[in-house]
């Protein structure tokens, strides 16, 4: 028996599974979220720098892998058996071995969130390829989310590849049919470009930024054209709900801009995976 009937027989050992790959990832996805925006910024600084015939300022190794976690505060070095999701975060108390300073409880948060989210794809999808791509799927727009939360960002070093992973992987009718796949990311580029250029021309401000029609055609290519429309109307929804919830709350003002990444990715992950079953539901609400 081999592992993939094993799993198929016992759908339980694959959520565990995917829960368990949830913890881990979401403890990467907490060091992408912190190192990638830096990365980049060293990145474009070098380059403007040669552009401009500047002396390169030199820094020490800083990408995903190295220097290790340290402490914000005290700069101890994190150990491996303070870095295991969430168990660490309780077995420390929240506090920093060391120094005892407190631990943001967004590292474990997150991570309990990406477990969870991952275990609602192995429930909805069951053990198959199909699962471990929007695996990855859910992973990336997690990270993109939250990226986009904290420096309202939307890097093309994750969403171009993603995009393009999308179309590869429905290129095997993994989770649609590749032209389904195409037609879905077209769709969903030109669909809030043609927004932004009519927002652009009518007001003559810029009411989003390019990176939300390159997130929206990455949840095209792979879900296909039909989760465009009800994406659209979720993330509209949700982020017109927070929005003057903010407001109300006086958190901003009427003119602070609000990332609509996150908005986009909950409702891309909502309409890609149960996006049949909403627009099923909806016709039976009308009669049909």
């Amino acid at each position: 028996m081999n592992s993939w009937t094993l799993l198929a027989e016992h759908p339980a050992y694959f959520t565990a599974l995917a829960a368990v790959l949830g913890l881990l990832f979401g403890s990467f996805i907490n060091v992408v979220v912190y190192r990638l925006p830096i990365m980049l910024e060293r990145q474009w600084q070098r380059e403007a720098q040669e552009v401009l015939g500047l002396p390169t300022i030199e820094h020490e190794r800083f990408d995903l892998c190295l220097p290790a976690s340290r402490c914000p505060h005290c700069g101890h070095t994190i150990r491996a058996w303070e870095n295991i999701p969430v168990l660490s975060y309780l077995a420390l108390r929240g506090r920093c071995s060391a120094c005892k300073q407190p631990i943001s409880a967004r590292y474990p948060l997150v991570e309990l969130a990406c477990a969870l989210l991952s275990v609602a794809v192995a429930w909805h999808s069951g053990p198959g390829m199909a699962a471990m791509a929007l695996l990855l799927f859910t992973w990336s727009l997690l990270a993109l989310s939250l990226i986009d939360h904290d420096q309202q960002l939307l890097p093309d070093v994750l969403v171009l590849p993603m995009l393009w992973l999308g179309l590869i992987v429905n290129a095997f009718d993994t989770v649609v049919p590749l032209a389904h796949a195409i037609w879905g990311a077209v769709a969903g580029y030109l669909s809030l470009w043609a927004v932004y250029w009519v927002f652009k021309l009518i007001t003559g401000k810029e009411g989003m930024g390019y990176g939300d029609f390159k997130l929206l055609a990455l949840i095209g290519a792979w879900g296909g054209w039909q989760v465009v429309p009800l994406t659209l109307m979720l993330s509209s929804v949700v982020g017109a709900v927070v929005g003057v919830c903010l407001l109300r709350l006086r958190k901003h003002s009427v003119g602070t801009a609000i990332p609509f990444g996150p908005y986009l990715a909950i409702a891309g992950w909502i309409a890609v995976l149960w996006g049949d079953e909403i627009y099923a539901s909806y016709l039976q609400l009308l009669g049909y």
